[in-house]
């Protein structure tokens, strides 16, 4: 059975809640499609005004972060079960950016994988490594350890449901794409990895996007690749050109 693409919007430290609700708004008709599942991973304040613009469209609405506890004496973070409440369905874990200015770490992308499941969440697990890792050659061994920590002691059935959205850093924010033979050599590397964690039945499972300046006239190659099953957007997912992506056809 094919897989269905996934495209998720993730707009970073952007939009206040009612710019939020504008572009919800203004992306509604753009983005309506069956042939793909499309999620706005929003900051936390916007979550609940965003969802409410999305009630009766496709369009699901998804978190930038949470904490691995359900509760407690942990100031300024969300707790899986206010995502759950609120209607969340799927969370960003392990961004770049969250990794390199928020200290988070491979075991911390772990514990907060294992907490998204445990909540019926699904997790959107991102790796990817720096321009000095990709000049010396250590792209796929650097990949291949992120996702093995990151699928530490989550089941076979879990990981079938989990997306994992591959972002080169390099390429973040800076208007460098990975070329697509680049992209689709990682992305069957990160199924091939999950092969040898799990089986075959849940690497062909697996949803694997790519992510890192993706925009309406790159998007239709990326996604035709054979592992590549959709991206995470930045920058273009606050544009109407991210009603180009969605429909990439």
């Amino acid at each position: 059975m094919a897989r269905k693409k996934i495209i998720a919007g993730n707009w970073k430290m952007n939009m206040t809640p009612s710019e939020a609700v504008e572009l919800v708004n203004t992306l509604k008709p753009l983005v309506a499609t069956d042939e793909a599942d499309v999620v706005f991973c929003v900051p936390a304040i916007d979550i609940i005004p965003a969802m409410e613009a999305a009630k009766g469209t496709n369009i699901e609405i998804g978190a930038e972060n949470m904490y691995f506890e359900e509760k407690g004496a942990f100031t300024g973070e969300i707790s899986p079960n206010m995502l759950t409440d609120a209607g969340v369905k799927y969370v960003i874990i392990g961004h770049s950016e969250r990794r390199e200015y928020f200290a988070e770490t491979d075991e911390t992308v772990n514990k907060k994988v294992l907490k998204a499941f445990e909540h019926n969440l699904t997790p959107i697990i991102c790796c990817g490594e720096s321009l000095t890792q990709r000049e010396q050659g250590i792209t796929i061994d650097w990949i291949r350890q992120q996702i093995k920590i990151a699928f530490l002691n989550v089941t076979a059935a879990q990981a079938a449901t989990a997306v994992v959205a591959y972002e080169p850093i390099w390429a973040i924010g800076t208007g460098k794409t990975a070329t697509t033979e680049q992209a689709q050599e990682v992305c069957k590397a990160i199924r091939e990895c999950i092969g040898e964690i799990y089986d075959e039945a849940t690497a062909e499972a697996i949803r694997i996007q790519y992510g890192g300046s993706v925009n309406a006239a790159t998007a239709p190659e990326l996604f035709s690749q054979p592992d590549i099953d959709g991206g995470l957007v930045g920058g273009a997912a606050l544009k109407p050109d991210f009603g180009k992506i969605v429909n990439y056809k």
